[in-house]
């Protein structure tokens, strides 16, 4: 029902509602020099970091040699396509230790995998 919250679309429209919100604060706050727009900027910006965190925390979780590794574990198939966006949402999901310490052939993994193919394979817009 929330698929759209794992969206790199929806990251970014947060990134840019909260960039108009600090910008219109930093604005009020020149015109003004009030001192609630500071703090609206400061909690704003903290509100930002505690939301978009977790959405970064996989991307910087994998250094190049590791994703170089696990991408040429896929490699193995014809579907290069296929492979890219499978790899791509496991970087999203785990961390490099998380995947490592994962259990391959558990059932959770498993329907994360079947449910990411099928993603994967759907041409559809939404």
């Amino acid at each position: 029902m929330f698929d759209f919250l794992e969206s790199d679309w929806f990251n970014i429209g947060l990134e840019i509602v909260f960039l108009l919100l600090i910008s219109y604060d930093v604005k009020k706050y020149i015109q003004t020099k009030k001192k609630e727009y500071i703090v609206n900027v400061v909690l704003t910006i903290g509100f930002a970091i505690w939301v978009l965190l977790p959405y970064y925390k996989s991307y910087y979780g994998w250094q190049v040699s590791q994703k170089s590794e696990m991408i040429s574990s896929c490699q193995e198939t014809n579907n290069t396509k296929l492979c890219n966006c499978i790899d791509e949402a496991i970087f999203k999901e785990f961390t490099y230790e998380e995947y490592k310490a994962l259990d391959k052939n558990a059932s959770e993994f498993q329907e994360f995998m079947k449910e990411t193919k099928e993603e994967c394979l759907d041409d559809s817009w939404f």
